[in-house]
């Protein structure tokens, strides 16, 4: 197996392909202490926490301070140094063996208003106690480990982002979801939004990157499965999509004689949802916003615009899957004598995990006697702004009934346990085999 990462992803590369993991760690009894994960767990209840037992701990919010002042406590008794970053990010890291680019694993600990206490801190939480326990068993690595709370993950993924270079100047004036612009959150959390350049990292610069995650979905749930073994994280388009028909007397105007643009794009949604469906996969499309004009009761709406999404791990799949519906709305413009236009104005492009790794979190998997399968990510997470740079791989864990940034968001402690023992075998796999 080639060990020199860099300058496999140097060459473009975008998978390793290698032999099973080794049965050292496979077998190790090496297991995390759930009971100390799920107290810490329960103690970040106490930052933002809600009345309905969820949290609200938006970005750059006194309580995420807080919050990170706490957590920053925790890493440095695992024995990491421990920083923020220019970013805002919590940075805690472990020293390797070997002069190797770093493992980085982590999550995000920021909520959307009134949201779930699981959502981005259970990653978190559990790669602490990963962190503890490699300290107390005395464990050596070859890599060193970065331990990362990424700053501002629901409203954007700035603090990952910045990680890969993307964030530009002119986000710094945007809101977060609290009181403070992206700019001033940095600062109030420790950072430097004019010193970003000097934490971007390349191609090669990380070794690899593990995020543990609640599923937010159902699938695991519903399947009683304990592990997710995540393929990628997939890509977004949308657009913002006009009908155009006529306005005229609701009262006066026969039906035959009516060029409705909303009843053209009632018939739009039912084509949508026609066509992504009839094509095997695990894409979804949505039009989840519509408004008619002018929206009086007695006019027959001239002009009706909708949203459309497209999500897929393949953006070649996304891309057929809107030709086939413009090309079939085109049809229905002309049986409807509406015109429909599109205008796309968003793009997040799909982040596939690292196949290497995949097999590392199976084996690891196995080895502790758990359930899993292999999906995709519906929704974004961090480890989407790493992609670019390094491998990643991530692991998910069930969220009851799919229920997710909302106070009824739950995982139970084992499944908890669960996750972060997985991480940390993940981790000593990868430090072994990449």
């Amino acid at each position: 197996m080639d060990l020199n990462v860099k300058s496999l992803l140097l060459a473009g590369l975008t998978a390793l392909h290698v032999a099973a993991p080794c049965s050292a760690f496979a077998q190790s009894d090496l297991e995390v202490d759930g009971g100390r994960l799920n107290g810490t767990m329960t103690t970040m209840k106490t930052f933002g926490g809600t009345p309905e037992g969820g949290s609200t701990r938006v970005a750059y919010s006194e309580s995420n301070k807080a919050a990170l002042e706490y957590l920053d406590g925790l890493m440095r008794e695992a024995g990491l140094t421990t920083h923020i970053d220019a970013a805002g990010n919590l940075v805690g890291r472990r020293e390797g063996t070997s002069k190797l680019a770093p493992i980085v694993a982590g999550s995000h600990i920021d909520t959307v208003p009134n949201g779930g206490h699981y959502d981005g801190i259970v990653g978190v939480m559990s790669a602490i106690e990963v962190a503890r326990t490699l300290h107390e068993e005395t464990v050596s690595l070859r890599h060193p480990v970065e331990f990362v709370v990424w700053s501002n993950e629901e409203g954007g993924k700035t603090g990952s982002r910045a990680v890969a270079g993307v964030v530009k100047p002119s986000e710094f004036a945007l809101p977060s979801l609290g009181q403070r612009s992206l700019g001033e959150g940095m600062r109030f959390l420790g950072g430097d939004p004019d010193k970003l350049s000097s934490m971007t990292r390349s191609a090669g610069d990380i070794a690899a990157y593990l995020e543990l995650h609640i599923e937010q979905g159902a699938i695991l749930d519903r399947k009683n499965i304990a592990i997710g073994v995540v393929e990628g994280i997939v890509g977004i388009r949308r657009w913002n999509v006009t009908v155009d028909g006529f306005a005229n007397h609701a009262g006066t105007t026969p039906m035959d004689q009516r060029n409705d643009a909303l009843y053209a794009a009632a018939r739009f949604v039912t084509l949508v949802r026609d066509t992504i469906t009839e094509v095997p996969g695990t894409q979804v499309g949505t039009v989840g916003r519509i408004q008619a004009f002018p929206g009086a009761p007695n006019v027959v709406p001239g002009q009706a615009t909708m949203s459309l999404e497209i999500r897929d791990l393949s953006m070649d799949k996304v891309g057929l899957l809107f030709d086939r519906i413009e090309s079939a709305s085109q049809v229905l413009a002309k049986e409807t004598g509406a015109k429909i236009s599109f205008q796309q104005f968003y793009e997040s492009m799909a982040a596939p995990t690292n196949e290497a790794i995949r097999k590392i979190i199976e084996a690891s998997t196995d080895s502790l006697g758990l359930s899993h399968q292999r999906m995709p990510s519906g929704a974004g997470h961090d480890a989407q702004s790493l992609g670019p740079i390094c491998p990643i791989g991530m692991i998910f864990v069930p969220s009851r009934d799919g229920t997710s940034h909302a106070p009824s968001e739950f995982t139970s402690p084992q499944q908890i346990t669960n996750g972060a023992n997985v991480l940390l075998k993940t981790l000593v796999g990868v430090d072994a085999e990449l």
